[in-house]
């Protein structure tokens, strides 16, 4: 079993900054891919960066290229997504997810086994 804790969420203005953090636990040992979604109220929930656990690589959704880091650091079993440039249209619950599959399709819910409980990122004027 893996937990995932997001923290960092928030109430942001528009351009503003936010970081989110996800702290891992349980069996770790296994993980390949750690991933980014969010869930706007009324909208499925969608893709928004992924980082190989082990090698470092880093995917994107078009719609936060540019404006979204994803991060990690090994030691402290932590993935951060730095965001940036908030946007309205960025405004949902963001989840954490661990999968053990690969890296390959990560932009795929499916693709992920462990999920965290999530955090709520809110951009306005």
């Amino acid at each position: 079993q893996v937990q995932l804790v997001e923290s960092g969420g928030g109430l942001v203005q528009i351009g503003g900054s936010l970081r989110l953090s996800c702290a891992s636990s349980g069996r770790t040992s296994n993980t390949y891919a750690m991933g980014w979604f969010r869930q706007a109220p009324g909208k499925e929930r969608e893709f928004a960066a992924a980082i190989n656990w082990r090698g470092g690589s880093t995917y994107y959704a078009d719609s936060v290229k540019g404006r979204f880091t994803i991060s990690r650091d090994n030691a402290k079993n932590t993935v951060y997504l730095q965001m940036s440039s908030l946007k309205p249209e960025d405004t949902a619950v963001y989840y954490c997810a661990a999968g053990s599959a690969g890296w390959y399709n990560v932009e795929d819910m499916n693709k992920y086994d462990y999920w965290g409980q999530g955090t709520q990122v809110t951009v306005s004027s």
